[in-house]
Order: C-alpha cells, then structure tokens, then sequence
C-alpha cells in the first residue's frame, strides 16, 4: 500500500486522503493542509458522495465528519468498510461528549478529534494512524534529508552535522518548504504564497529577513547551503 518513500532528496510518499465535512471552510482548511504534507486530496460533502468517492479514488485514509446532510458518519464508516475493511478513519466532529468519543471508536473509528482542533494535531495523527496500518513508509517516513541536514516533521527536529538547531514555528516552516524542494530555485512568491499563506504585495522582503534567519541558524560556522539566485530566489542544496 506504500506508495513512495522518503529519500535523500526529500521526496515524500503519495498518500491518498478522502476529507468528509459539509462545512466548505473546514474541508477546505484540510484538503490545503494535507495538499502541503504533498498528500493527493479529495473532498466531499455528504455521505453519499464520500461512499461513492472512496469506491472511485481508493483512499489510503478518511477523514470524516460525524454530521453529515443525508446520513451520519457512522454509516458512511459501515459502507466503506464493508468494501475496505481495513481503511484508517479519523472521525471528525463537534461533539466533545464522552459517550460521543466511546460511539465513534466502537463504531470502528480509528481516532476522533473534536471541533475546534488543531491542524497540525490532525496531521500529526492522521500520519500515525498510517503508519500503524503501513500505508506510510515508517523507517524515516518523516524525516526531511538534504546532506547532513536533518528535518523531521513530527517531532520538529531539526539538526545538521548532529548538532540541535531550533528554529522558531515560522522558520520551520521555511526550510521545510526548501527541504521539500532541494536543488530547485524557489521565488519569494512561491515562498510567500506556501509558507505565509498570504499576498503581502511590497512586503516581500519578509521573505529576505527569514532567509536571513536561517542562514543564521543553519550556515553560520559551516559551508553554506542556502543561495541566493538573483532575480530568481532561493536555492537550498547540500554544501560541496
């Protein structure tokens, strides 16, 4: 069921993730998260179409709200096990109630999170619900390498040469991106638009202050490994 590994380069392994939820916003907010966790995403609305999406798009993992238009989540789960009996679900919902929770895992939910959640608590656990059933490669599964660079993404580790570097969540999130990209010439828009999520016009040179951070962090005393491409952006690479 694996579909890729991680390597020297920082290639990550193609999961294929199905988002349930019949609040746009939410599934939207998810299917971007995953998307940049380089995760194939799907999403839908109802259950209808979450049973008939799994059967075409074979997912490696659900996400699944329990509160859906046409029928709850609980009997989506039962559809979609009786095709796949093994498929991960996370379970999804407003619901905090203790007999809420102890429903949705006898019902056969892998793990259940509660609205308002973290996103970065989802991802975290949906790549542990994948490990578990092997859908993801476990051995270095998340661990980002470009020479003796080192991130691992859930932890958030960061070492190079074996000495600890810590970064703060912004600069992580930074180098991620260029780890994910190594030997590519990245522009400040790319840059702006994956790690701040944001247009901020003029402001660009935001993206100069992080660079400039992390070279701190990660250059300072050591060959260098993040470049400057003038008039083109960044380039991350293993030093000679």
């Amino acid at each position: 069921m694996t579909r890729g590994h991680t390597g020297s380069g920082g290639a990550k392994s193609t999961v294929r993730a199905l988002v349930v939820d019949d609040e746009p916003p939410i599934a939207e907010l998810l299917s971007m998260a995953l998307r940049y966790d380089d995760w194939e995403v799907r999403s839908v609305g109802d259950g209808l179409g979450a049973v008939r999406t799994a059967r075409e798009f074979r997912p490696d993992i659900v996400v699944l709200d329990i509160m859906l238009p046409d029928f709850d989540g609980f009997e989506v789960l039962q559809r979609l096990r009786s095709d796949r009996p093994e498929l991960p679900v996370l379970f999804l919902t407003a619901k905090d109630a203790v007999e809420d929770r102890i429903a949705g895992l006898t019902s056969g939910g892998d793990d259940y999170v509660t609205k308002p959640f973290s996103i970065e608590e989802v991802v975290l656990r949906l790549r542990a619900m994948l490990r578990r059933t092997g859908a993801l490669t476990t051995a270095s599964g998340s661990q980002l390498v470009v020479g003796d660079l080192v991130l691992d993404e859930d932890t958030r580790e960061v070492t190079r040469g074996g000495d600890d570097i810590h970064l703060t969540a912004t600069q992580f999130e930074l180098l991620r991106y260029l780890m994910r990209n190594p030997r590519r010439v990245l522009s400040k828009a790319q840059i702006l638009d994956r790690v701040w999520n944001y247009d901020f016009g003029g402001q660009a040179n935001i993206v100069e202050l992080y660079i400039s951070y992390l070279r701190k962090k990660i250059d300072a005393g050591r060959a260098p490994m993040i470049h400057t491409v003038r008039g083109a952006g960044y380039v991350l690479k293993p030093a000679p």
